[in-house]
């Protein structure tokens, strides 16, 4: 049996790493465009600027927070965007790492980090260039997970497809999400901490001068698996959150939308990581719920754990790990949160109770193994039934990993024509 198990993970992760190696390969072409004499100029430029190294000084906020608003700049500096681990190749773009003001679960100021990065590449789109707020999938729950460490680093695993981006013209604002380089526990797949730190890196970049973008220009989301659910919650929050935002349209592919599900789905699962970073995410959110009671002496010691794992170390070190070995009574995570005080909390996390004001563009594969597919759609569903745009698109291709590849070139394309000001394609009720 431990002999199938090893090599289910090796069968996963492997599947982990060739589905990325696609992904690169597939954002190869757009962020190897030849680029002009003026972005030669500045690339040469950039490579030979000196690079401030991330520092933990840098990500430990002021006390008291200045006062400010939700976007405000507390601090930037100057970083780097590798494209590979051996720091031989820049993403063709300059990039800052900063600081910024934002809003928890429950309405009160933190300070997220992120990066801010503008292309060399002139944009010759219509109008002004649009920032892209992206929002990274899992990346763990440590602070040295955090994207803006592993963009530094040349690890960011999505790092082909914001290159793409950038390749394009587009700006790129990344969040790093409410605890992960700063203090305290990452509130991973939280819907109004991750939606919040997603607008407001957007507002951070539009004021930031050395950014050089427009202050009020146009602005999409973009985001896959956890991203996809912080885009998708940042799309129907919009309106009430950040009204100053010009959002024109969000991608969200493959969105955890109701955690209940997600769980049932993780308990045992290779992938069980995912549902143990979510319950250490709770009780940072909802200290009061009591899960410190729920959980035994090994579920303490595992919520320890997986407070410093990033995906890797996350995925092998907890693979197949049922739940109901870590609670006192011997019940599965899924029973409770099925009951009160639970029940509540995680139907808060619900995305698609909101109408969204500017089009949405959700991805999901059928043959996800991670993020259940019926979810998803539910939600696209729920936004239809309120007179939101939708366009839904169902993948056929296996694994969630490979619904990442398959959805970021339509993506790409949904995002071009809302930059053109096309009419924005619908089929609710076709799905």
């Amino acid at each position: 049996m431990r002999s199938t198990r090893r090599r289910r993970i090796t069968t996963s992760l492997a599947t982990i790493a060739v589905s990325a190696t696609a992904a690169s390969l597939l954002a190869a072409p757009a962020a190897a465009a030849p680029a002009t004499a003026s972005q030669a100029t500045a690339s040469s430029a950039t490579a030979s600027s000196p690079v401030t190294a991330a520092s933990d000084e840098f990500y430990t906020p002021p006390s008291p927070l200045p006062e400010g608003e939700s976007g405000d700049v507390i601090r930037h500096e100057e970083t780097a965007f590798f494209l590979d681990p051996l720091k031989l190749a820049r993403a063709p773009a300059d990039a800052q790492r900063v600081m910024y003001r934002s809003t928890d679960t429950h309405g009160d100021a933190n300070a997220v980090t992120g990066t801010v990065l503008t292309p060399h590449r002139d944009w010759n789109g219509p109008g002004e260039r649009p920032v892209v707020g992206y929002s990274a999938g899992t990346q763990g729950m440590g602070d040295r997970c955090a994207p803006s460490k592993a963009m530094a680093a040349g690890m960011e695993y999505e790092g082909a497809f914001i290159a793409g981006l950038l390749a394009k013209g587009y700006a790129v604002a990344i969040t790093d999400y409410e605890g992960l380089g700063t203090p305290g526990v990452h509130t991973y797949v939280n819907r109004k901490a991750t939606a919040h730190a997603a607008l407001d890196v957007v507002r951070a970049a539009q004021q930031l001068p050395e950014a050089g973008l427009p202050s009020d220009g146009p602005v999409l989301t973009a985001g896959y698996s956890q991203g996809g659910g912080a885009s998708a919650a940042a799309a129907e929050l919009q309106p009430s959150y950040a009204p100053d935002v010009d959002l024109i349209g969000s991608f969200a592919g493959a969105p955890p939308s109701d955690l209940s599900a997600v769980a049932d789905r993780l308990d045992g699962h290779y992938a069980s990581a995912f549902l143990l970073f979510a319950v250490a995410s709770m009780h940072e959110a909802y200290p009061d719920l009591g899960i410190e009671d729920i959980l035994n002496e090994k579920g303490h010691e595992v919520r320890t754990k997986i407070e410093e794992r990033c995906t890797a170390d996350g995925l092998v070190g907890h693979a197949f790990t049922r739940t109901s070995e870590l609670t006192v009574d011997g019940r599965p995570i899924g029973d409770y949160l099925a009951e009160e005080p639970f029940r509540s909390a995680v139907e808060e996390q619900r995305i698609g109770t909101l109408k969204p004001e500017a089009p949405v563009y959700v991805a999901h594969s059928r043959l996800d193994d991670i993020v259940p597919y019926d979810q998803g759609r539910d939600m696209a569903r729920s936004w239809c039934e309120q007179d939101a745009t939708v366009q839904f698109d169902t993948l056929a291709i296996p694994t969630h990993v490979g619904g990442y590849v398959g959805a970021y070139p339509k993506a790409y394309a949904w995002f071009d024509q809302r930059v053109r000001g096309e009419t924005a394609p619908t089929n609710c009720g076709g799905f």
